[in-house]
């Protein structure tokens, strides 16, 4: 077999899929059945081999196949076992350790203190913690944010390796526990990262002790210098600096959320990501290298492979190099030893070594994207350019040396004789002495055009081939990646180098160093150029909805069967090539187009609470399927400063610090959640007011969303509410007032706004809570009553204007996240609600929900769910019977206040 890790690598992948389900974490840690698992994947290796000595090469292949997917179920297994018990995680878990009051920390400086955009980064490997009055030993990360302040003292010497002590009150990345949302605290814990936290003062962190000198101290500290050296060269350009420290040293510290959003638009986030590309790049350059000081063939694979897994412990080893460096260590090694390795299989390899050291790896969305553009380059485009482009190409080395024809096929040993004929005619019209440079310019124009039409093969079938993962992991279609590509791939291939030329050179000599940053800063800015100019256009890129598993196997199967027609499939009719080739594009128009309907309740009325944390964004769907998106969360708190950029991370760096900047729950709690249930269009989108945790993510869900309406309240002088409105007004979205006394009817859902009141013509001076729309729905037998953050004013005028039968509800929304100024004793008689729903953020420093307001509830006979333990609630109701069900567990009334709740109200 020609290719025999391109089946062994899947059989293995496989094993590990089945391993991480579900359906089989009770089994995975009970040792009898890990023994079983292993025995039985010895019996399939012994047989295996019994097959092949009788020369039975079908069955010996089927055996070794499930024998390798059996080994890698055992190693999904193994990989998936409980994590120690003096993990900070555990210990949390367990009840072992509370995080409700600051704790002196003790442990290791990972790496040097990392300069952000706001202050300081530290990143602690834990060893110990001082809790009660004990010290316990922990296992973990600890990552804590640092802002200094003019009045304040800096932070201490620190560099890696250094053991330290800090006083902070640490607390589990946050999550957002919806349908769809990005887990966040998964995703650190892959990178050893369990608690953050942040600094109030410098003098809160303490050296114990100096690091030992260590080949990784030393790494960390090469790595500090080369950020600090890319900011002195690219001093008048910050924004080319950000980009080259992540194109060069993988750090996206200082790439902003709408930069970002620009790369990914146009399906260049890939430059930003030391991987394949940037790797493959210092590789070429090393190689090139290596033959130009006349190394021996042994000598040049030894020196590119040397400094390459240097630049890998530069970056710090994270994933996406690591992969790229071994799949490029398979490729020098194999051609060391006289072979020329298949691409496909030597990637296949690459993917086998890599998920037989971390199985869990499977998983990762980086993996999966990283190894099925591997496939489509390998797979699809490089043998289709072999039959059709390469022969040309090749046809163009020494093509005036007649000699040479016969060692061509026949098309491309015509094609020599043709180009010949045409470069006697253009020497026989051109100037005496001009003949053979128009003969050598038609040579280069046609290899140029060549090399240009294989770039524009490999963006087409990378783009196509990753649209489904794209479009489930991150719910975008990029028409314009093919051609920005067309001019990135080119520009990292120059920058990539020339950018380590720098950085060494000016590190050496600073003044040669100054000089060779002009045109490295030169072209930075122009990617960053190409990239803003189709990022910053609509028409380019849009937000789509995951797709359905069963389209995204049947693409891939589909893809894998086009693979073995492009490569073997020549002797079969072109009408069969053509009818894969066309099923493969017809699935993946699906996936782009996204025909589907969404899923909701049919009958019946759908009230969804959404996790966005300290904030508030409630999805309700009438029984026909009409759709009101009440809020979108927004930055932590809600009195960001005014004249912050809207629905940027701005707003959380200025207002709340490091440990929330870059998060939009409008973009990552919001979006997916209505994704995960196929939903393209709004048919409302209403704010109940002004405040940042309720506008802030709703900048999102207008450009992802096709919206038909904009519902507010009272008109307020807020420059956020101002820039909502004109987002509005430029996706040509109407704008309306709802205010005390309007009525909807929906699908049999009759909605009614209880307030505000409407008032003077001009606009109040400042959002407030009382500002809330309060809106009653009606379904049935059965209400709802949501009243954004109202408090004692509003709930005071709302019982003074309407009956008690015109507020009695079944479901309550709780008011300004369990505020003790909100549901009063009053209002709570009125409503006598039957379930109260509370959004809330985990460990909030509010206080939320107040105790007393915890205790009005239990008293009234009020169950309660809290959207920071239980996660998204969904009411459903058919007018006569409701039914709740929580992304977590509904664990019914909880008189648990906030790990702060003895912070003064502060809002």
């Amino acid at each position: 077999m020609k290719l025999p890790a391109v089946a062994i690598a899947p059989a293995f992948a496989c094993g590990i899929a089945l391993g991480l389900h579900p359906a089989l974490a009770p089994h995975v840690t009970s040792r009898f059945f890990l023994e079983v698992c292993f025995a039985a994947s010895l019996a399939l290796i012994v047989a295996g081999l019994a097959f092949t000595r009788i020369e039975s090469l079908f069955p010996a292949a089927a055996i070794s196949l499930s024998s390798w997917a059996l080994l890698g179920f055992l190693a999904a297994c193994v990989a998936e076992q409980p994590l120690p018990a003096n993990h900070v995680t555990s210990l949390l878990e367990q009840g072992r350790l509370s995080l409700q009051s600051p704790l002196r920390w003790h442990g290791r400086l990972r790496d040097e203190p990392a300069k952000l955009p706001w202050g300081y980064g530290i990143e602690i490997d834990l060893s110990g913690v001082d809790f009660e009055t004990s010290s316990l030993p922990v296992q973990g990360g600890l990552r804590v944010s640092f802002t200094p302040r003019p009045e304040q003292a800096p932070l201490p010497e620190l560099h890696a390796g250094d053991e330290v002590s800090v006083l902070t009150e640490a607390k589990r990345p946050q999550v957002f526990r919806d349908e769809g949302a990005f887990d966040r605290r998964t995703y650190l814990a892959q990178q050893n990262i369990n608690l953050v936290a942040t600094l109030r003062s410098a003098e809160l962190i303490e050296p114990i002790a100096g690091s030992q000198h260590s080949f990784a101290t030393r790494l960390a500290r090469t790595r500090s210098r080369l950020r600090e050296e890319i900011d002195v060269l690219c001093s008048g350009s910050p924004q080319a600096a950000g980009v080259l420290r992540a194109m060069l040293l993988g750090d996206r510290s200082f790439v902003d959320r709408a930069e970002s959003a620009d790369f990914q638009k146009t399906g260049a986030f890939h430059v930003l990501v030391v991987a394949g590309l940037h790797v493959g790049a210092v590789a070429a350059v090393l190689f090139w290298a290596g033959r130009k000081l006349r190394l021996t063939r042994s000598m040049t694979m030894l020196f590119t492979l040397a400094l390459l897994f240097s630049y890998v412990a530069v970056v710090e080893e994270r994933p996406p190099v690591l992969r790229a460096a071994v799949m490029t260590a398979i490729v020098v090694l194999g051609g060391f030893f006289f072979r020329r390795l298949e691409l496909l299989n030597s990637a296949a390899i690459a993917a086998l070594i890599l998920l037989i050291a971390k199985p869990l790896a499977l998983r990762d969305s980086s993996f999966q994207l990283t190894f099925v553009a591997i496939g489509c380059i390998a797979g699809l485009a490089v043998p289709w350019m072999e039959q059709t482009v390469q022969p040309y190409v090749r046809a163009l080395r020494g093509w005036k040396d007649v000699t040479r024809d016969a060692a061509h096929e026949p098309r491309a040993a015509q094609f020599r004789i043709d180009l010949r004929s045409l470069d006697r005619w253009m020497t026989a019209r051109v100037p005496q002495g001009m003949g053979k440079a128009a003969g050598y310019g038609l040579a280069g124009g046609l290899t140029l055009t060549f090399r240009v039409w294989e770039l524009l093969v490999v963006t087409l079938a990378l783009q196509i081939g990753m649209l489904p993962l794209m479009a489930l992991d991150f719910h975008r279609v990029s028409l314009s990646a093919p051609l920005v590509n067309l001019a990135a791939v080119p520009l990292v291939g120059i920058l990539v180098p020339l950018g380590f030329l720098t950085l060494t050179t000016g590190l050496t000599l600073p003044a040669l160093g100054k000089l060779l940053a002009i045109p490295l800063t030169w072209l930075t800015g122009l990617l960053v150029h190409v990239v803003q100019r189709f990022g910053h256009s609509p028409r380019w890129s849009y937000r789509i909805p995951g797709p359905p598993l069963w389209l995204i196997v049947f693409f891939f199967l589909i893809g894998a069967g086009l693979a073995i027609c492009i490569r073997f499939g020549r002797e079969r009719p072109k009408t069969f090539r053509w009818g894969v080739c066309f099923a493969w594009f017809a699935c993946a128009w699906a996936i782009a187009a996204f025909p589907f309907n969404p899923q909701w309740a049919k009958g019946r009325l759908e009230v969804n609470v959404l996790d966005v944390g300290q904030g508030d964004s409630l999805f309700v769907v009438s029984p026909g399927g009409r759709t009101m998106l009440m809020d979108g969360g927004g930055a932590f708190g809600g009195y960001a400063p005014q004249d912050t950029p809207l629905g940027t991370a701005s707003v959380a760096a200025a207002s709340f610090g490091p440990s929330s900047f870059g998060i939009d729950p409008g973009d990552e709690a919001v979006s997916p959640y209505l994704w995960s249930r196929g939903f393209q269009k709004l048919d409302v989108v209403a704010l109940t007011h002004a405040h940042q945790d309720h506008l802030g993510g709703l900048a999102a869900i207008l450009e992802n969303f096709h919206v038909g309406k904009l519902w507010i309240g009272r008109e307020v002088s807020s420059t956020g509410l101002a820039r909502l409105e004109q987002l509005a007004r430029d996706q040509r979205i109407p704008v309306e007032h709802e205010l005390r006394g309007q009525s909807f009817e929906w699908d049999g859902v009759h909605g009614e706004f209880l307030a505000p009141e409407a008032r003077s013509d001009d606009a109040a001076s400042s959002a407030k809570n009382d500002d809330s729309l309060v809106l009653r729905l009606q379904y049935g037998d059965r209400t709802v009553l949501l009243p954004g953050d109202a408090e004692k004013q509003s709930e005071h005028e709302i019982l003074a204007e309407n009956g008690p039968e015109a507020v009695r509800s079944d479901v309550l929304k709780i008011g300004h996240h369990g505020g003790r100024n909100s549901t009063t004793q009053s209002f709570l008689d009125a409503v006598r609600p039957q379930i109260g729903i509370i959004s809330v953020g985990e460990t909030n420093p509010y206080g939320h929900p107040s105790l007393e307001l915890l205790e009005r509830l239990e008293a009234a006979g009020v169950r309660i769910l809290r959207t920071d333990r239980d996660g998204a609630v969904h009411v459903l109701t058919d007018g006569r019977q409701i039914e709740i069900h929580c992304f977590v567990a509904c664990l019914g009334a909880d008189k648990t206040a906030s790990a702060l709740a003895k912070v003064p109200n502060q809002k």
